[in-house]
């Protein structure tokens, strides 16, 4: 039986950088893009054979903003994909692209659902328009529903949208209202994230710490109290969270990142992208002029490989699948490791039991509501010296 594999397609353009974003990410030009689709499909070329052990179940194109490229350089690249992976029917499996409002039309999502893609992740990140500029987003509130109504009416009926909390000058209210804003569109999938600062960025120069503005931040009690509100809107509204940020109707979970925290292998093509498969972990060049050079000279790519030892392996299947609302299953990390997850971690399974944060069943071990809300903290005690 082959194994699972997922796909990932890096898109490093935009229109406009967003102030909090630290990914691999720019304006381009045209030109640049086109060279940038060609490099892409040569990239995938160099994975032939690999359909021999593995079964492609999902690709998902990122970035950056995918929508900020021609839709048909993007089909052609999916088209690549399912020909050198051998993907004959694109309907049996799930095939995301982010889009940011104000990139799309109709005429693109049109090419998108022709060309194979079945589902859309849309970046709105608040209903606020307020919030919307401070943010450094290209789109109005009003723009994003037009291009949600444009999706459905092309015929996408798995959406996706981002939202995040805790900005600056939120308030709770202000929150609830895009919350509630949100559901009454009836998406398929909502992914619900805090603002993180991070260094690098424009608003790390604003924010950071000690900054002068940093005040403006919510503080860690509203924070909590944001999160604990989008919990519960959500499970009122029939949303199923099935791991820390990410809510679902019934059937509807993203099926890509679940490889991704089950511990499955992927492929990322594109400049800077990652690979996980058979234990070894890979990073593409992350200069987009040396990625094209590599590719356009017919070199393989300049890549960071770390093969990961066992401890490593056992850390990550925990950190990961823990993010999970279900867990991680005993017996899958007998299977893969050989060992009981009982005596590797067994003193860190007896604390957190006892802090009421961790659940150690017969088949699984998950984290209780409590040990969710402080995830970071029981995660970091399943290092492995």
């Amino acid at each position: 039986m082959k194994e699972q594999l997922g796909l990932y397609v890096h898109i490093p353009f935009c229109e406009r950088k967003c102030k909090y974003c630290d990914f691999l990410s720019g304006p381009s030009s045209v030109q640049n893009k086109k060279a940038y689709i060609d490099a892409l499909k040569k990239e995938i070329e160099q994975w032939k054979g690999y359909d021999e052990k593995y079964e492609v179940v999902s690709i998902f194109f990122g970035g950056g903003t995918p929508s900020s490229i021609d839709a048909e350089d993007l089909a052609a690249v999916l088209d690549k994909l399912c020909e050198v992976f051998k993907i004959e029917d694109c309907d049996r499996i799930e095939i995301t692209t982010e889009a940011n409002p104000g990139t799309l039309t109709k005429e693109k999502l049109e090419v998108y659902k022709k060309g194979g893609f079945n589902r859309l992740s849309l970046g709105l990140q608040s209903t606020h328009n307020e919030e919307l500029k401070m943010l450094g987003r290209i789109h109005t509130y009003e723009e994003f529903l037009e291009n949600y109504k444009m999706a459905k009416e092309a015929g996408f009926t798995n959406i996706n949208i981002d939202l995040m909390s805790a900005l600056p000058n939120q308030t709770k209210e202000g929150y609830r209202q895009t919350l509630e804003r949100v559901l009454a569109l009836k998406p398929s999938h909502i992914s619900a994230y805090s603002l993180i600062i991070e260094e690098g960025t424009p608003f790390y120069e604003v924010y950071g710490e000690d900054k002068e503005l940093e005040h403006t931040l919510p503080d860690e009690e509203t924070d909590r109290e944001m999160y604990h509100m989008t919990k519960q809107l959500l499970k009122e509204a029939g949303y199923d969270r099935y791991e820390i940020s990410n809510y679902a109707l019934d059937g509807k979970e993203c099926i890509h990142n679940k490889l991704y925290w089950t511990g499955k292998a992927y492929l990322g093509f594109g400049v800077g992208a990652s690979s996980y498969i058979e234990g070894v972990r890979y990073r593409n060049e992350e200069d987009l002029s040396e990625y094209m050079n590599y590719i356009n000279k017919k070199k393989d790519i300049k890549r960071d490989v770390t093969k990961l030892s066992q401890n490593e392996k056992m850390e990550e299947f925990m950190f990961l699948g823990l993010r999970l609302i279900q867990g991680v299953s005993k017996q899958a990390f007998e299977t893969q490791f050989g060992v009981s997850v009982e005596e590797v971690y067994k003193d860190v399974l007896k604390k957190h039991e006892q802090e009421g944060l961790l659940i150690n069943g017969k088949e699984r071990i998950y984290l209780t509501e409590p040990g969710l809300d402080v995830s970071s903290y029981v995660m970091s005690d399943f290092l492995l010296e």
